[in-house]
């Protein structure tokens, strides 16, 4: 026997599902029942209260002068509150007990909303809440094509390509505001592909019952991969949805072909010093700050220094204010005391961007901004092996012939990067930077070998046959088919030279190696620059 967890009577095991599901009115056992001789824990046995009430109804007492159980609710009324020992289905609220006739008390709930906004940072906290708000955005300002496209509430897939904290989030959210839409924000980060196909069917049924459309704000489009990208393409094309993707990286790279086809592309300005002081300003009134040492120079280093990232101008506010606070700190002690990092993303555009820079400087023979770019990426942390390996690349490709002394120099950097590490090595590449800017250049056998690569693009040219005197002839059978029997070792002959081919037949004379070390253009820009100096 065990006792009912809903009215605490006595039925038997095998039947105490059919018990409940018959409203707790079947297969009960009595108490004086002599058939139920097996003897339950003291756990599920009958109550000392229900004891008394039976023995008395056996002596002839009213029921009434003991307490009776509690009738066992019907299927629809029964208990929200399990007894004592049972287990309270997930998600079922507990209604508030009483004790006596007073009810305990119950705090009031404050709304998430509310919590999430109060201990929020800075930056979210000063998020515009219209598109008025938005500084420095000319694409949602009020000539903005997307201003328009969002007034008119014609709204297409798009990919909002910008850098951290020039307002991607901001313009999503209000796109989403302003518009009937249902919306929906994920991040690709914390996302997967089911949860994201479970969204697209809910989207599609709103959209049949109701006729409403879903926006789906896709943060970090770049870290799906392109394989989890390709579904979106079906919901996208169809129109089910309208996808606002948002990505730091250049999308002509990270998103596929497919999906940008189904997008528009909008790219997001850097923000201006000035766009970020207007918001730093707004942030301080906004905070009732009135620090005399967060003055306007203080606000333009601030902005100077987040490198046109509102997030970052905020966030170095938001520190500044509770340094402010501070009695004795002084102007120059607050700037001491923010981290000064630079603002670099060694997988993103900026790596790319800056390599390219250092590297065009050298070929342009300018060591100043050569060492600049060298020293703006050695402070932000890039891997100094992976400079010295293009100083390699820089050696033969833009110095070459003219000083074949360079890529040794350069391989001889690279093994002293290997060897000693950070920070010492950026002597060694300093000396490598240096040294590649002030020698003299020459693209003659870049420029050769990509002619030749050129000519393996044309027709027929890819498969020539190799001549059979050049043909190397290791067996017997190649002897006599031929192999190598007209070749003119050059060693043999006085100064190496014979009357020899070496090309395939069908492009004998065909030459790749120029006799100029650099091209013959004149650069008009310097021949003005020239010109005062010539009339003197």
């Amino acid at each position: 026997m065990v006792a009912c967890p809903l009215c605490n009577k006595q039925v038997k095991e095998s039947l105490i599902n059919e018990h409940i599901d018959d409203g707790c009115q079947s297969h009960i056992v009595e108490q004086n029942d002599t058939s139920a001789t097996h003897k339950t824990h003291s756990f599920f046995s009958t109550s000392a209260v229900k004891r008394v009430a039976n023995s008395a109804a056996k002596n002839g007492v009213p029921a009434t002068s003991a307490p009776a159980p509690p009738p066992a609710a019907p299927p629809g009324d029964r208990p929200k509150t399990p007894p004592v020992g049972t287990k309270r289905p997930f998600g079922e609220t507990i209604e508030p007990q009483t004790i006596g006739d007073a009810r305990s008390p119950i705090l009031p709930k404050r709304t998430k909303l509310t919590v999430l906004h109060k201990v929020a940072p800075l930056a979210e906290r000063m998020r515009p809440t219209s598109l008025d708000d938005v500084c420095g955005q000319e694409l949602v300002g009020p000539n903005g094509l997307l201003r328009g496209m969002i007034e008119t509430n014609t709204i297409p897939s798009m990919i909002l390509w910008g850098g951290p904290g020039t307002g991607k989030t901001t313009i999503a959210r209000l796109i989403a505001n302003t518009s009937d839409a249902r919306f929906v924000e994920i991040n690709s980060t914390s996302t997967g592909v089911a949860e994201v196909k479970k969204i697209f069917a809910e989207s599609l049924n709103e959209l049949q019952l109701t006729g409403r459309k879903t926006i789906i704000f896709c943060d970090e489009l770049h870290r799906f991969s392109k394989a989890q990208q390709d579904v979106f393409l079906g919901p996208v094309e169809a129109g089910q949805v309208t996808l606002i993707a948002a990505t730091t990286e250049n999308p002509s790279f990270k998103v596929i072909n497919a999906l940008l086809s189904r997008c528009r592309t909008f790219t997001l300005a850097k923000l201006s010093d000035d766009d970020l002081v207007k918001i730093l300003e707004r942030a301080m009134e906004s905070e009732g700050c009135t620090s005399p040492l967060l003055d306007a120079g203080m606000l333009r280093y601030f902005a100077s220094f987040a490198d046109g990232d509102a997030r970052t101008a905020l966030n170095l506010l938001d520190l500044a204010m509770s340094l402010s606070k501070k009695p004795s700190i002084t102007g120059e002690d607050i700037k001491k005391e923010l981290t000064r990092t630079l603002v670099y993303d060694r997988n993103g555009d900026q790596h790319y961007d800056s390599i390219s820079a250092l590297h065009k400087s050298i070929r342009g023979s300018d060591p100043d901004a050569s060492l600049y770019y060298l020293a703006r990426m050695l402070q932000s942390g890039e891997d100094p092996l992976y400079i010295a390996r293009r100083l390699i690349v820089v050696a033969s490709e833009d110095v070459g012939l003219a000083d074949n002394t360079m890529l040794p120099l350069a391989t001889a950097a690279y093994a002293a990067c290997e060897k000693i590490g950070m920070p010492e090595c950026r002597i060694n590449l300093a000396h490598t930077v240096v040294a590649l800017c002030l020698a003299p250049k020459s693209t003659r056998t870049y420029r050769a070998l990509a002619k030749a690569m050129a000519a393996l693009e044309e027709p027929g040219i890819a498969g020539l046959p190799v001549p059979v005197h050049l043909r190397n002839a290791p067996t017997r059978l190649m002897k006599e088919m031929g192999y190598g029997a007209e070749y003119k070792y050059n060693p043999d002959y006085l100064g190496g030279k014979v009357a020899q081919e070496y090309l395939p037949e069908k492009i004998i004379g065909r030459r790749f190696l120029e006799d100029v070390d650099l091209g013959t253009k004149v650069d008009e820009d310097l021949e003005d620059a020239l010109l005062p100096e010539i009339d003197d």
